[in-house]
């Protein structure tokens, strides 16, 4: 059996989730690249860290999430760690209520909520086995504040950081979870909005404590630091500058 812990990162060929990767294997550890889509980009990274593996999936697929665990622990023999970071949002201004019809919600709900329910549960035997397994949910600072890209994504933020209370209450004591709620990051998402994301990166800068944006870096760091933690289970650590203070 494999001695080096495992991390399975899901939404991790770009962005916040490579970085989390890239932090992983930095510490040792084995990692597991997963996308919906973006297969090529996936396998280029996977191929660049020293023991890692690409595994396709979507995440709002039960069967899908659980072939995905499946594949990490056949190919490593044992899970560590879980990082929900898959995640989908639309970019509509909060007060446009007609551009939010049901698709909208189901679309957004489908995969940050109902999927990163799909891999914690499809998760948890593997985690629980090790005996001090970890998993870390990508929530947001919207999901606790009247802000964000859209209000769906809000409001799934907002089930992200409920669930990981609730479940960093029943999955104890050997599975903690706890989750990270980053501010605006500089990450490709951005690039679907360049006109949202100029006008937020000046705002920020000028209205942050630590006046900067965030980088995916920023993130993987808290990510890897909870993921270790071993005296914290059900907490949602902002990782936004220091916005959520003024």
């Amino acid at each position: 059996m494999n001695d080096a812990r495992v991390a399975l990162i899901t939404g991790s060929s770009s962005g916040i989730g490579a970085a989390v990767a890239r932090r992983m294997a930095e510490a040792g550890m084995c990692v597991v690249i997963n996308s919906a889509t973006s297969v090529e980009a996936g396998e280029k990274l996977a191929a660049e860290l020293p023991r890692a593996i690409y595994v396709q999936g979507d995440v709002s697929d039960p069967a899908d999430a659980r072939r995905v665990v499946e594949a990490t622990v056949e190919e490593f023999g044992r899970l560590d760690v879980l990082v929900n970071n898959a995640g989908l949002t639309r970019f509509i201004p909060l007060d446009d209520t007609e551009a939010v019809d049901e698709s909208v919600w189901r679309e957004i709900f489908d995969v940050n909520v109902i999927g990163t329910w799909h891999m914690m549960k499809a998760a948890q035997p593997h985690l629980k086995a090790t005996g001090s397994g970890s998993i870390v949910n990508i929530s947001s600072v919207s999901g606790s504040r009247a802000m964000g890209s859209s209000i769906p994504y809000a409001v799934s933020k907002a089930a992200v950081d409920h669930l990981t209370r609730l479940c960093g209450a029943t999955f104890g004591p050997e599975v903690r979870v706890n989750a990270v709620a980053p501010g605006l990051v500089d990450t490709p998402w951005y690039d679907e909005a360049p006109e949202v994301w100029e006008g937020s990166r000046d705002w920020i800068t000028a209205n942050t404590p630590l006046c900067r944006v965030g980088s995916p870096e920023d993130v993987a760091e808290a990510v890897f630091g909870l993921a270790h933690a071993a005296y914290t289970t059900g907490s949602v650590l902002m990782v936004d500058g220091g916005r959520h203070l003024v």
